[in-house]
């Protein structure tokens, strides 16, 4: 893994990163978006789109935010036909419970 998208991406989804990412590695929960970690190549040009500072380098993620590196690897395991190529593929369409529970205790 290389980078993590957060919750500051939830119910935005610019899709920046999507547009500048070289591999495809972007893909689209319901609310957020997703990097996969297997295919992510440490490129960092969806982190320097990112206008919700959403995106984090895996090594320097704060820590508050690091759940969402577990997150992500739990999302692809789940979602074992997201991979190969966002595009092709097409939004997920659900998030990792970790951002169903942020919402939940925010009040959202």
């Amino acid at each position: 893994m290389a980078y993590v998208v957060t919750d500051a991406c939830a119910d935005i989804l610019d899709q920046s990163c999507v547009e500048e990412c070289p591999v495809d590695c972007i893909y689209q929960g319901d609310r957020m978006m997703y990097i996969h970690p297997d295919e992510c190549v440490d490129c960092g040009k969806c982190m320097t789109v990112c206008p919700s500072d959403a995106i984090h380098w895996e090594h320097k993620i704060p820590v508050e935010l690091a759940p969402f590196a577990t997150a992500a690897v739990e999302f692809f395991e789940e979602h074992e036909d997201a991979s190969g190529g966002a595009s092709s593929r097409g939004p997920v369409g659900v998030d990792h419970p970790l951002l169903r529970n942020r919402s939940d205790s925010d009040g959202s």
